[in-house]
């Protein structure tokens, strides 16, 4: 019974500290996500099992190999992780946090048993469109997808409007990000001032609501209305023209 029992326990989670061994032979950061077809969060095929055992977590401030093997496998499912150095630096926390919205898990950030797990499986979303090049906002998830004929090529963690109300200007408000289909109409490359603050190099798609960066990207729903990424996402988005003018932004 013990030994079953054990055997049980071993399947069902997978090891930190083995993560360097865990997903040897996957593809490297910058290879593209694996082509997907069942409905919301979804899963590539799985790391091989690993052979070591540790109770270990990676969590910020981590280095090592166990790290660069992480990072692989998220760029690899198409999590956004900035530069793969092996160093469990705030790129890296936010990349979790967006695996950890989609597959349901608490967002922490920090790579424990039920993530590894997660990480291992292949878990990342499903477009919700099937043609060109589209920006989705799954609201729920709180996940901003980078979308290519039907397939999510990165994911970037997000956080969008409280649902909260608000003053400004003498007028009350609803911080709420809008279902619906909309298009870029308007980029300031770097602080844009506005009444409610100032917004990072944002991409404009419904009136005063904005793809913008932002130093606090809360795990849950916190703007006014925008959807924030952090500072060095959004750099990355201007960077590689994500979200250049006339780019259709499904909120949903």
């Amino acid at each position: 019974m013990k030994t079953s029992r054990r055997r049980a326990l071993a399947a069902s989670s997978v090891p930190v500290a083995a993560f360097a061994a865990l997903f040897a032979g996957q593809p490297s950061a910058s290879a593209a996500p694996a082509r997907v077809s069942t409905p919301a969060a979804v899963t590539v095929a799985s790391a091989p099992a690993a052979t070591a055992a540790s109770s270990s977590m990676l969590r910020s401030g981590s280095k090592g190999k166990a790290v660069v093997a992480a990072q692989k496998r998220l760029a690899a499912l198409g999590y956004y992780v900035g530069k793969v150095d092996g160093v469990y630096g705030n790129a890296t926390v936010h990349a979790v946090i967006a695996l950890q919205k989609v597959a349901g898990l608490e967002r922490d950030g920090v790579i424990g048993p039920k993530t590894s797990a997660a990480l291992s499986k292949g878990v990342r979303p499903k477009a919700r469109t099937t043609r060109g090049d589209v920006i989705e906002v799954d609201l729920a998830r709180q996940v901003l997808l980078v979308v290519h004929t039907g397939h999510v090529r990165l994911i970037f963690d997000v956080s969008s409007g409280s649902g909260a109300y608000y003053s400004s200007r003498g007028s009350t408000h609803h911080a709420v990000t809008p279902k619906g289909t909309y298009h870029v109409f308007r980029g300031v490359n770097g602080w844009d001032p506005g009444p409610l603050g100032k917004l990072y190099r944002p991409r404009y798609f419904n009136g005063g609501i904005a793809v913008h960066g932002y130093p606090s990207v809360p795990t849950s729903p916190a703007s006014h209305g925008c959807v924030r990424v952090t500072l060095a996402n959004m750099d990355y988005i201007w960077s590689h023209k994500l979200l250049p003018i006339g780019r259709a932004v499904v909120v949903r």
